[in-house]
């Protein structure tokens, strides 16, 4: 009896110790660079600081170019990179919509001055994400850092691992899955769509020919339809509207008050709906009573998420311009 509970103890601190190892050996930890350059986080801060000021609106553009990155070859900095072919993950049909690459540079550019050729690109990405949402009056978390930048940006890739907003459950799901984030990840980093705006491109469909027979989406709220018609015409590319009208600019669970009542923008904001872990999040973290658990929850998932297939120790690159390799 003893032997067999020795053998069961064992067994337990094996898995724990696989557990622990998973989390870490891809070499991100907080504090990365306390020694290398111990004003990154610092500087960093000041531009965004800087640049919230004048643009508060870069806040939704930045937050997702973080996610555009880590889901295409993981969180490398690809999405950075320019080809001089136009081939390059920005050139894909999801990203064009990206903004803020200017203030990538400029972050960079302080960087390179106080610690030259130190801290990558893709980890610029990871800091500025929670910067900008605590800009915004959202939750802080302690950002992971390590990574190393890719040298390859290819615009197919966007285009296979990046869900679209006309995405149903099943694929959100199974795109979150192969990426090692849960339906609970899908569903807290869907509540960044609480800050932004969209082109009315991305959902059109859903007010105007949703099936091909000029009908609408049946689960979209009758009255946003009709509000949204008002500031989108057919084939409208250009126009941009709110993802949480009212609250667009700060960061908060509105989001989840405007899903549990038919008014998410996309599909994918409606597929919230038809899962029972996804639909529970959704009705328990609508305003108020579940703000404070999603700005918690949101900081973990940003975590989870930014560790994606990360390059670390001597793989990849620290570039000394983001948008170019060495």
């Amino acid at each position: 009896m003893a032997t067999s509970k020795l053998i069961f103890l064992l067994i337990q601190g094996i898995l724990l110790l696989s557990v622990l190892d998973c989390a870490f050996a891809q070499g991100l930890k907080v504090g990365f660079y306390a020694k290398s350059c111990p004003k990154a986080e610092a500087v960093v801060k000041k531009v965004i600081a800087q640049t919230m000021a004048v643009a508060p609106s870069l806040s939704g553009p930045l937050l997702r170019m973080h996610f555009h990155d880590c889901f295409v070859r993981g969180c490398d900095g690809s999405v950075l990179l320019n080809s001089s072919s136009n081939q390059a993950e920005k050139d894909a049909i999801p990203n064009l919509s990206l903004r803020g690459y200017g203030v990538i540079d400029r972050v960079k550019s302080a960087l390179e001055k106080a610690c030259p050729r130190v801290v990558s690109c893709s980890d610029i990405l990871a800091i500025v994400a929670r910067d900008v949402v605590v800009a915004a009056m959202g939750g802080h978390w302690d950002v992971e850092t390590g990574r190393r930048d890719g040298n390859v940006s290819n615009m197919i890739d966007a285009l296979r691992n990046l869900p679209p907003p006309s995405a149903n459950i099943t694929t959100l799901k199974s795109s979150f899955a192969q990426k090692g984030l849960s339906a609970k990840d899908l569903v807290v980093l869907s509540g960044s769509h609480t800050i932004g705006t969209s082109h009315c491109s991305s959902f059109n469909n859903r007010i105007y020919n949703f099936t091909g027979n000029s009908d609408t989406d049946p689960t979209l709220d009758n009255n946003y339809i009709a509000k949204l018609k008002m500031k989108c015409k057919p084939n409208d590319q250009k126009t941009l509207v709110e993802m949480d009208p009212g609250s667009f600019k700060t960061f908060d669970g509105s989001y989840y008050t405007l899903v549990a009542k038919r008014r998410g923008l996309f599909q994918s904001d409606a597929a919230l709906l038809d899962d029972s872990e996804t639909k529970a999040y959704v009705k328990d973290h609508a305003i108020p009573k579940g703000e404070a658990s999603f700005l918690k929850d949101f900081g973990v998932s940003m975590v989870n998420m930014g560790r994606i297939e990360v390059l670390t120790g001597n793989a990849g690159e620290i570039r000394k311009v983001c948008s170019k390799i060495n």
